[in-house]
């Protein structure tokens, strides 16, 4: 009978284990190769066009799923959920279609690990949550890594103008004080009902860009490469977006914050080889350059001991 109960419970914690292996592969290879998709989406598409289709095709699939999550939500919920909604996704997606107009989506994916270190920032800045000397000191050694990331990407690359890489920073940015709005104010809402609250505010206005861009012209209707820019799209938007906050959401439950937040040292990676299989140049500076901003990432997260 021991034996019976201690093999169930082995069994029970495998299967636990080997979920949340699974989880974070899965979504490191979906959100590691968003950079990828987004770039091959701009053939066919604008970036306010592909930004405004992400926005409607995510949030369509958020609603189908959730929508009634949001039912309950209380009236100051929504003040929240509305600027949530505008920093978590509204402007970062069109600000990475913007910037991967000009930088490589390696460079992209791998100037968004700064996130965690703009969250550090953002909440000793605008929210007193005060940081460790080994946070502090992490956040330096990612922004070096950055600005030798920067150089040494326009030394490689001269015909590409990496003053784009500035639309991936302030993305960074909008991500760092959407958490610590998460965090603040909106820790007692559902993740599923967060996530399509912050999609209920930006619809609209995205189906408003989408007309505005010309999307339903013929011009863009009659394109050869509007075909596989919209099979792009509706991969990002579908696994990269709707089905990826789900998981995630399921791999912080069954796992640890610390274990989930190891995404962000792997995302780079599947980028980086995607990119390397595109075509695009990456220097072994850039990879040293990657190697230090995930290094500072690494102990901006390290608990005290």
């Amino acid at each position: 009978m021991i034996i019976g109960l201690n093999y169930r419970t082995f069994a029970t914690y495998m299967t636990a284990n080997n979920q949340k292996w699974f989880y974070l592969i899965f979504l490191s290879i979906v959100w590691g190769s968003s950079f990828i998709l987004i770039k091959k989406s701009l053939i066919g598409l604008t970036p306010m066009q592909l930004g405004a289709l992400r926005i409607i095709i995510s949030g369509l699939v958020l609603f189908l799923v959730g929508l009634r999550s949001v039912r309950n939500l209380k009236k100051h919920h929504w003040k929240w959920l509305v600027i949530s909604g505008l920093l978590g996704t509204g402007l970062p997606v069109f600000l990475f279609a913007f910037a991967e107009t000009e930088i490589d989506s390696a460079i992209a994916a791998v100037l968004n690990s700064l996130t965690p270190l703009n969250t550090i920032l953002l909440g000793l800045a605008v929210f007193k949550i005060f940081s460790t000397r080994l946070q502090v000191i992490g956040v330096i050694i990612g922004f070096i890594g950055t600005a030798i990331l920067i150089a040494s990407g326009a030394d490689l690359n001269p015909d590409q103008n990496y003053l784009y890489a500035g639309y991936v920073i302030i993305s960074t940015l909008c991500y760092g004080l959407n958490v610590n709005i998460i965090k603040r104010h909106l820790q007692d809402v559902r993740p599923i009902a967060i996530a399509v609250g912050n999609f209920i505010p930006i619809l609209i206005p995205a189906i408003l860009v989408l007309i505005l861009t010309g999307f339903f012209g013929q011009e863009t209707l009659e394109s050869d490469t509007l075909g596989m820019a919209l099979i792009y799209i509706l991969i990002l938007s579908v696994f990269g977006t709707a089905l990826a906050k789900v998981m995630f959401n399921k791999l912080v439950q069954i796992s640890t914050p610390v274990f989930a937040s190891s995404v962000t040292y792997l995302m780079p990676i599947v980028s980086v080889i995607w990119g390397l299989l595109d075509g695009e140049k990456f220097s072994a500076l850039q990879g040293l350059a990657t190697a230090i901003i995930l290094f500072g990432v690494f102990l901006s997260n390290k608990k005290r001991t």
